[in-house]
């Protein structure tokens, strides 16, 4: 089999867990991250079984056990009176039934060890996509400065304001959910009395929009905390815009004592706006493809984003897997087909928010075998 010439747009989890997959076919492959360099901003990244087993068979699992943490519960709390409703185990219990444990870690920290699978010179920084063009001959990633790159196959790993995407499709704003999420941490010396400090913990509101989630990072040295309130329209920019600590405290004040302590413990705290798109009908147009968000965007509240996006990266590696150039349409609808049941039925689940509040079976997400994605699964 000829080696494919691949570009990706966007250097996140999806991209590189994919340029890794392929690379390790034997494909050449190039990433263009529009980003100038990584930095430590985003604090964190949820990996569930799924995703973990998925990264584990790219031979990641090492690297990602030295920093993240590993949760011993999924744990479900009333908002008011604090009683558990849910209590999922985790940690052994998971790797026992699902192959694989639970684990939190910081995104740089997840990006450093995707980084270093990748062989020398796979990224490039500073390429900003600004479309795609195709032919008989290949496919084409255009950038901002006017410049292009040929390929055989162009891969569309951007994010949720995908320019892959709107190239294939059409441009369309993703909408605003009415939701403004907070992210913080702090060291775990700074409230060693809670607890559940070594578990995944969800405060369920008395309304939707109001939420805490909070986990370990850094092998359980800080405390990640996470947590919404409503809003009626969005119009900043930005992923880690300065947000108001006392205000959001204000906001949860009537929460249960051991819910504020965890924003007391905060000193400081991030803010974006969260937006979705609609499912999607397909994915793919000749030998251009989208993967993770730029595929199909979700809230955070089953924690799937960063897992849905792993999942994606080793499905559509298998498909071209042994695939030539003129077979190369096919395969990347036989992926998009094998995925889109399944993603769609996360994006959906997670904007309703309801999952594993009082109980229920995570198999079908947590036991996902994204090796096996192309045969028939749970979806």
């Amino acid at each position: 089999m000829m080696a494919l010439k691949v570009a990706v747009a966007g250097g996140g989890v999806g991209g590189m867990a994919v340029a890794i997959a392929l690379q390790n076919q034997g494909h050449a492959v190039t990433i263009f991250e529009q980003a100038r360099a990584y930095g430590r901003i985003g604090a964190d990244v949820n990996l569930t079984p799924n995703a973990v087993h998925a990264l584990d068979h790219l031979g990641l699992g090492g690297a990602l056990r030295r920093t993240a943490a590993r949760p011993e519960f999924r744990i479900s709390r009333m908002w008011d009176s604090g009683d558990v409703t849910s209590k999922l185990p985790m940690s052994a219990a998971a790797e026992k039934k699902y192959g694989a444990p639970q684990l939190t870690i910081h995104r740089a920290d997840l990006l450093d060890a995707l980084q270093a699978a990748l062989k020398p010179d796979t990224l490039r920084f500073g390429a900003r996509v600004s479309g795609v063009r195709q032919d008989e001959t290949g496919a084409t990633l255009q950038f901002e400065d006017g410049s292009d790159f040929n390929a055989d196959l162009v891969i569309g790993a951007d994010g949720i304001h995908s320019a892959v995407r709107h190239a294939l499709y059409g441009a369309d704003a993703p909408k605003f959910t009415g939701l403004v999420s907070y992210r913080g941490t702090f060291p775990r010396d700074a409230a060693p009395d809670l607890p559940n400090l070594d578990s995944f913990t969800k405060w369920w509101g008395p309304v939707p929009e109001l939420q805490i989630v909070t986990f370990p990072l850094n092998q359980g040295r800080e405390i990640f905390v996470f947590a919404t309130t409503g809003q009626k329209d969005w119009t900043e920019e930005g992923w880690t815009l300065p947000g108001d600590i006392e205000e959001l405290r204000a906001i949860y004040k009537d929460f249960h004592p051991e819910a504020r302590a965890l924003l007391s413990a905060c000193t400081n705290v991030t803010r974006s706006a969260l937006h979705v798109r609609a499912p999607m009908a397909r994915w793919s147009e000749g030998r251009v493809v989208l993967l993770g968000d730029a595929a199909h965007p979700m809230v955070p509240f089953m924690a799937q984003g960063a897992c849905m996006a792993s999942e994606d990266a080793i499905v559509l590696a298998r498909a071209v897997e042994g695939v030539g150039f003129d077979a190369l349409p096919e395969a990347l609808e036989r992926y998009a087909q094998a995925r889109i049941p399944r993603t769609t039925r996360v994006q959906e689940g997670s904007l309703a928010n309801d999952w594993l509040k009082k109980g229920g079976n995570a198999d079908w997400v947590y036991g996902y075998d994204a090796w096996r994605g192309l045969e028939a699964q749970a979806a």
